[in-house]
C-alpha cells in the first residue's frame, strides 16, 4: 500500500525514545510492531510505502499511529517565537509524536522507571513473547504486545522473572486499578491534561514523568511533558531558569503552552543531534 507522505521523518520519529518495537532494515525500511499488527515502512519520494500483517483500516491505522492528520506546521509556526527553536527548526521538520496504544504505554512507561532504552526494549519484548500473540510476517516471528485480558492475572514472580525488578508491583498495582476499573484508560480521555495526570499519579508507582509520558504518547497531549535530569539541565542551561521541577514547569508552560510536550521533544531532538 502507498499513502501520501505528508511532513514526516521515519527514522527521526522512530528512533527518538517514544516507542521501543521497530527495527530498521538492510533496505533502509522499517519494521514496526503495533498494538494488533506488524508493518513494514519504507518512504518513497512523496509516498510511504507499506506492508503490513494484517490490511484491515491500515491506512487510518497509519494516519493515527504517525500522527499524519496532526499540522505540525502551524504548530511550528508558533514554537518559532522561540529563539532556540527558531534556530533549530530545520533539524525538526518531520518528526512527530507517536499516537500509540494507550494501554501499552500504560504498562511500558512504568517499566520504563529507572531504566535505558536497551534494557527496556529488552524487558517489553519478554513479555510479549511470554503473553503475547504470535504473528509470522515476511519470514519472520513476532510478537503483540499483550491485551489486558492476556495479562490481567500475570503474578509478581512471573514479572519479576521477566526482569522487571522493583517494577513487578508497579505493573502489577496498575493492572488491579483496571480490573478494578475498566474504563480508566477511557475515562482519561474526557479529562483535562492536570486532572489526567492526577488520577495516573493516584496509582502506586506513577510518578509525574511517568504519567506525562503516558499522556504524551498514548493520549497526543502535548501540554504535557516528563521533567527529568536532562529537561532540568537543558532548560536551566538555555533559558536561565532555576534547576527546579516547578520552576521548570512553570516557564515551559507560560512560554509554550498547550504545546509544551512537543517543545521539549524538538529540544532532545536538537541537543541529541547536536552530539552526533
Amino acid at each position: 500500500m502507498k499513502i501520501k507522505k505528508r511532513n514526516i521523518n521515519l527514522y527521526d520519529t522512530l528512533f527518538s525514545g517514544q516507542c521501543f518495537r521497530m527495527t530498521l532494515e538492510e533496505d533502509n525500511s522499517y519494521t514496526v510492531i503495533l498494538s494488533d499488527r506488524v508493518i513494514n515502512i519504507r518512504e518513497e519520494g512523496e509516498y510511504l510505502e507499506v506492508s503490513s500483517s494484517n490490511y484491515e483500516f491500515l491506512e487510518e491505522v497509519l494516519l493515527s499511529y504517525f500522527d499524519l492528520m496532526h499540522d505540525y506546521d502551524s504548530i511550528n509556526n508558533v514554537l518559532v517565537k522561540n529563539k532556540v527553536i527558531r534556530d533549530n527548526i530545520d533539524k525538526c521538520k518531520g518528526y512527530r509524536i507517536l499516537r500509540q496504544d494507550k494501554f501499552e504505554m500504560f504498562i511500558t512507561y512504568i517499566i520504563s522507571q529507572n531504566n535505558n532504552v536497551k534494557r527496556i526494549t529488552l524487558i517489553v519484548n519478554r513479555l510479549c513473547e511470554r503473553f503475547g500473540k504470535r504473528v509470522e510476517f515476511r519470514g519472520k516471528v513476532y510478537y503483540l504486545f499483550p491485551t489486558y485480558s492476556d495479562i490481567k492475572d500475570v503474578s509478581v514472580s512471573e514479572l519479576r522473572n521477566l526482569g522487571l525488578g522493583f517494577r513487578d508491583e508497579y505493573v502489577r498495582n496498575a493492572l488491579d486499578k483496571l480490573g478494578s476499573d475498566s474504563l480508566f484508560l477511557e475515562r482519561l480521555d474526557l479529562l483535562s491534561t492536570k486532572d489526567a495526570l492526577k488520577e495516573l499519579m493516584s496509582i502506586k508507582g506513577i510518578g509525574m514523568k511517568v504519567a506525562s509520558c503516558i499522556l504524551l504518547f498514548g493520549y497526543g497531549r502535548f501540554d504535557t511533558f516528563p521533567i527529568d535530569t536532562w529537561v532540568r539541565q537543558f532548560v536551566s542551561k538555555n533559558f536561565n531558569v532555576k534547576d527546579d521541577v516547578k520552576a521548570i514547569s512553570r516557564y515551559m508552560e507560560n512560554e509554550f503552552g498547550e504545546y509544551s510536550g512537543l517543545a521539549i521533544q524538538y529540544f532532545f531532538h536538537i541537543e541529541r543531534n547536536k552530539k552526533e
